[in-house]
């Protein structure tokens, strides 16, 4: 179970990545638009695990890979945003959210679903 604190900066984090993915985005990953799903912080407030959503990418293993290695740009932009309310900036990891991909495939199998096994309708006497 996450401390107050740790939500507190997972939060933080969260709603300050995006605008630094606004303005950075576009000269480190190109036209792909990255959003953060969630922030999960060790107890500590040493580590940040950083979990994204990938749209417009054709490749978005090679989006998330250059992302990792643009992670020292990211993290000054980030601490430029946070300094001022954190003593220690995170180390920060990122990874890449599945539960929305995971979501779309069960959706697809409950309509497969509905096409193999129409629902029979029964009469009322």
């Amino acid at each position: 179970m996450d401390t107050k604190r740790q939500l507190q900066i997972s939060e933080m984090i969260k709603r300050n990545f995006a605008p630094v993915f606004q303005e950075h985005g576009p000269y480190i990953y190109g036209a792909a638009f990255v959003t953060v799903t969630s922030v999960k912080v060790t107890p500590d407030l040493a580590q940040a695990k950083v979990y994204l959503s990938i749209y417009n990418a054709s490749d978005k293993t090679a989006v998330l890979q250059t992302i990792v290695n643009h992670t020292h740009q990211l993290k000054q932009a980030l601490a430029a945003r946070i300094k001022n309310q954190v003593r220690r900036i995170p180390q920060i990891f990122f990874y890449f959210d599945e539960t929305i991909e995971e979501m779309y495939k069960v959706d697809a199998m409950f309509k497969n679903l509905k096409t193999m096994y129409p629902e029979s309708k029964h009469e009322e006497e």
